[in-house]
């Protein structure tokens, strides 16, 4: 049995004209969509880093070499209050996307979680401020009065390695004199 053009060939390419045509438009959307999206996330970024460190007047980016596993990027307040410290961190469900502000002297200002994929109500609570605020006026001789969360072990300490990490990451800038 010998199948037509119109039986095999013409539905495959009408079928492959429709995915042309819905690629071309996912494209479009994409380059129309994406400034928009990378400016509402560089507006949250610049938001979240006046929280973390209010008394600062604006922030350039530091470009260190080396800087710890966790510490993503480093800011510099312009006026010389301190640090802002962007950090990456595996939680114990995927990646928590934190930021730590510190004074010039290395006391932590604040810290505050971006982004988690905790397990709600246990590992999530590291997002709430009852945790974060516990950081708030410490150094890194301080830090071991912090509480991990019960029943959230991997996720508290996770948060403090990644606190942990942005002291080093402070230690670095200091010597290098930035």
């Amino acid at each position: 049995m010998k199948k037509s053009f119109n039986e095999i060939i013409k539905p495959v390419l009408v079928l492959v004209c429709i995915c042309l045509v819905v690629s071309a438009l996912l494209a479009y959307i994409n380059s129309v969509t994406s400034p928009i999206i990378a400016k509402a996330e560089q507006e949250k970024t610049e938001q979240a880093m006046s929280e973390v460190l209010y008394e600062a007047d604006g922030f350039e980016k530091l470009e260190i070499e080396n800087l710890p596993d966790r510490v993503t990027e480093v800011y510099s307040a312009n006026n010389g209050a301190g640090y802002v410290f962007m950090l990456t961190t595996k939680g114990y469900g995927g990646d928590m996307k934190l930021i730590c502000g510190m004074d010039a002297d290395g006391v932590i200002v604040q810290c505050k979680t971006l982004s988690h994929s905790e397990t709600s109500g246990l590992g999530s609570k590291t997002a709430e401020d009852a945790y974060a605020s516990q950081y708030t006026g410490k150094t890194d001789v301080l830090l071991d009065s912090v509480d991990a969360i019960t029943g959230a072990t991997i996720s508290s300490t996770a948060y403090k390695n990644a606190i942990e990490d942005a002291f080093k990451a402070y230690d670095m800038i200091k010597e290098t004199g930035k």
